[in-house]
């Protein structure tokens, strides 16, 4: 894959460790990733968007945590229901979900 044009990063409360264990954890993180994944196949932006799950970003009492690059957006309490909103909205019509953004 070439640079992508935009990132998505979805916390995992992963560990150094490899272990997942946290709030986003808890609060299907490792579904918000499944659903960002099979958005992104179906609309065929493999190769627009790269996802990468993280580790930790020290704001649990707004996860699960969702950021957004080159933008820099921050979306705090996803849900999986979310996904396809931050996909139509903010991915494929670069509008920023205000509800959301923390």
């Amino acid at each position: 894959m070439e640079k992508p044009k935009q990132h998505i990063f979805v916390c995992s409360s992963s560990r150094i460790n490899g272990q997942q264990q946290g709030v986003c954890m808890k609060k299907d993180s490792i579904q918000i990733l499944a659903n960002f994944m099979e958005e992104i196949e179906d609309r065929e932006l493999e190769d627009e968007v790269m996802l990468s799950n993280t580790g930790c970003f020290a704001n649990c009492e707004e996860g699960p945590i969702v950021l957004v690059y080159p933008e820099g957006i921050w979306y705090g309490k996803v849900t999986p229901g979310d996904v396809e909103e931050i996909m139509d909205s903010h991915i494929e019509n670069g509008e920023v979900v205000e509800r959301l953004k923390i």
